[in-house]
């Protein structure tokens, strides 16, 4: 007998008689027209999005990274270095959270839709969906394959049932909506992949299709890192859903993963070539807050959680995804410091998800020998969590949505299996539990989307339910900033300035040393001219990173205008030149600082030094016709009337308004 006909004949070695297919109704029976609905219900769902602009995370991996921008030029960067090393272009700050990137694959489809129509948002966001229904797809095929060999009597309902709860389900709306979120699509369409090839090689004993899942679990692991967990997922698979007589011992299943364990290796090799080994493999946490969750603020020094702190806290994470699986509500991108704050053993809920994840591992254990599905639906769960738990090694957050869209497949599975079981037994509440779920989670998932149109969307909406984050709040503060920079009413300027400082004034509670939320308050400061406070604020930033060119530059610039107020309204010129001059030395490049020392200077009749810093504003700034004309005066009133008149002429040909400008006192202004 053939090996393709004993794996064929021989379906039910745990001595299990599978009723036929045909029990389920003719509706499921008809995999094509499923797998068509399954796409364009996916599809449907997040089409909303398709209008939606460049959000979050996406200038990191296409709008704001060099790579990303050259397009299929800049292919070979993405290869050769960490993911964020595009945008931080600079060695070193990529690994600001422990461990590094190496997910290229992600990047280099950005790169080649960028080559095609640019920084257009509307291609990527088309991809972005069109994956997500292609993996909704691959999933349904897939649960067909795992179920079909050992319980066909449920597996044309289980696989869809699954599936359509996977495509509505809104917890995935980050992944999708999100452009950036294609390297947890491209992770997990090429998990898929791998165990469908991997089934299909099993199955018909053809070497080919081995090959074909090595391939594609590595293109998975290249996508993101949390895919090796289906080395794993793919041989248990075989474990506990084909039978296992004669040629199928567990040897066998071992042999037949051989082109996912090579295409792990391969992972790994490339990845320590990309990345230090001591990165890739390492478990130092950052010691910034915003990268490291697990800190507290103690004796005006930031220490680290003791041991009891952080797994209570990493617990009660573990029960917020199981939650949110169940009640996908309230949603939000942000979970990082304080939206969840430090937890003990002494909480309910973390002791009840100690009992219940303790449960789940003794079901999957326990399912082993069996060959439980739903033990394996449990580790198609628990391992791809396990490894963004914050238990094995540092992520740099609390949770977030999208580590729990892999995950998810499992919850799928499970949710599928229980429904079709009870399908016979009462179909009524069966059809109802799973029309209710459908509906809410569509129409949540739908509404969702739309706060994903903007940052100022998306910010402004998820700042109501992570109202302790300091990153959000700094975030929406921000955004008030810019938007008062752009205000023409003072009323509403200065409105929006003070929500900006309440809500750095939040953010500063939660991470009292948030540099750039301290720069954000300083900048709504001068804004709305409390030019005390601002310089206060910008000298606390800089005291922070005393390195920082750019604070600096933020501090000369609210001296700069602290002095011109003393000189312009205040008349205080010994203030002003105090001012101007610190200005000038942490910033002795700026035009505008040069212009108002020359104007100072030239108000007590110092002319030559008036004329000294007006050269020094137009050596800054050669085409600034304020001091060109500036520079002007003072040299008529030196008496230098021809070099005076030359300087006019070049300012009127930059500026033919100047001279009304100059007679009306708004030069500076």
């Amino acid at each position: 007998m053939s090996k393709k006909h004993q794996r064929n004949t021989t379906r039910s070695g745990s001595g299990r008689k599978s009723k036929a297919s045909g029990a389920s109704p003719e509706f499921f029976q008809n995999i094509k027209l499923q797998s068509w609905l399954i796409f364009g219900f996916a599809f449907l769902l997040y089409a909303n999005t398709l209008g939606h602009g460049f959000v979050l995370d996406d200038g990191i991996v296409i709008t704001e990274n060099v790579f990303t921008k050259d397009g299929v030029k800049g292919i070979g960067g993405i290869l050769a270095h960490d993911t964020f090393y595009g945008f931080f272009q600079q060695e070193g700050l990529e690994n600001l959270v422990a461990g590094g990137r190496y997910r290229p694959m992600s990047l280099v489809l950005f790169a080649i839709i960028y080559q095609l129509v640019g920084a257009n948002p509307f291609l990527f966001h088309l991809v972005t969906v069109l994956l997500f229904a292609f993996t909704c797809l691959v999933l349904y095929r897939v649960l067909l394959s795992l179920l079909n060999a050992r319980y066909s009597e449920i597996a044309t309902k289980a696989a869809w049932l699954g599936t359509m709860l996977f495509a509505a389900h809104p917890v995935h709306t980050e992944v999708v909506a999100n452009i950036k979120g294609c390297d947890e699509l491209l992770a997990l369409l090429g998990s898929l992949g791998a165990l469908y090839y991997a089934l299909k090689a099993w199955d018909s004993g053809e070497r080919k299709w081995a090959l074909w899942s090595g391939i594609a679990f590595l293109i998975a692991c290249l996508s993101k890192e949390n895919a090796v967990t289906y080395a794993i997922l793919i041989p248990l698979a075989i474990w506990f859903f084909r039978d296992k007589e004669e040629d199928k011992a567990t040897t066998s299943v071992w042999r037949n993963s051989m082109p996912i364990f090579a295409a792990t290796v391969a992972f790994l090799l490339i990845r320590g070539v990309v990345l230090p080994w001591s990165s890739s493999f390492g478990n130092t946490a950052s010691a910034e807050l915003l990268n490291n969750p697990f800190l507290k603020y103690e004796g005006g020094q930031w220490v680290d959680f003791s041991f009891s702190e952080k797994f209570a806290t990493i617990f009660y994470t573990l029960w917020e995804y199981v939650r949110l699986l169940f009640v996908p509500h309230p949603l939000t991108h942000d979970y990082y410091p304080r939206h969840i704050d430090m937890m003990s053993f002494g909480n309910p809920m973390v002791l009840l998800s100690l009992a219940m994840y303790g449960f789940l591992a003794v079901w999957a254990i326990l399912g082993l020998k069996k060959r439980d599905p739903i033990a394996y639906a449990i580790l198609l769960y628990l391992l791809p969590l396990g490894i963004v738990s914050n238990i094995l090694f540092p992520v740099g957050t609390n949770m977030s949505e999208r580590f729990i869209f892999m995950p998810s497949i499992g919850f799928s599975l499970a949710a599928g299996i229980f429904l079709s079981r009870n399908w016979d037994k009462n179909k009524s509440l069966v059809t109802g539990i799973f029309g209710i779920a459908m509906l809410l989670f569509s129409l949540k998932t739908i509404s969702r989307n739309a706060n994903w149109k903007s940052n100022d969307s998306l910010f402004m909406t998820d700042v109501e339910v992570s109202k302790h984050s300091a990153k959000l709040q700094n975030a929406c503060a921000q955004l008030l900033l810019d938007q008062a920079r752009e205000e023409k009413d003072l009323n509403k300027k200065r409105q929006l300035c003070q929500d900006a400082v309440k809500r750095t004034n939040i953010s500063l509670e939660y991470y009292p040393e948030f540099k750039a939320s301290i720069v954000v308050r300083a900048g709504a400061e001068l804004e709305m001219e409390q030019f005390e406070e601002a310089i206060k604020d910008y000298r606390k930033a800089l005291s922070l990173a005393p390195d920082d060119k750019q604070r600096k530059v933020m501090l000369a610039l609210a001296l700069r205008e602290y002095g011109k107020y003393y000189g312009q309204k205040r008349n205080d010129l010994a203030n002003a030149f105090k001012n101007l001059n610190e200005s000038w030395d942490l910033n002795p490049e700026d035009p505008e600082t040069a212009r108002l020392l020359g104007v100072a200077n030239f108000v007590q009749g110092k002319q030559d030094e008036a004329i000294a810093w007006y050269q020094k504003a137009e050596k800054a700034a050669p085409n600034d016709a304020a001091s060109l004309w500036e520079l002007g005066i003072a040299y008529a009133n030196l008496g230098m009337q021809e070099v005076a008149q030359a300087l006019h002429a070049k300012a009127m040909a930059l500026d033919p308004d100047i001279a009304q400008k100059a007679a009306a006192g708004s030069l500076g202004n």
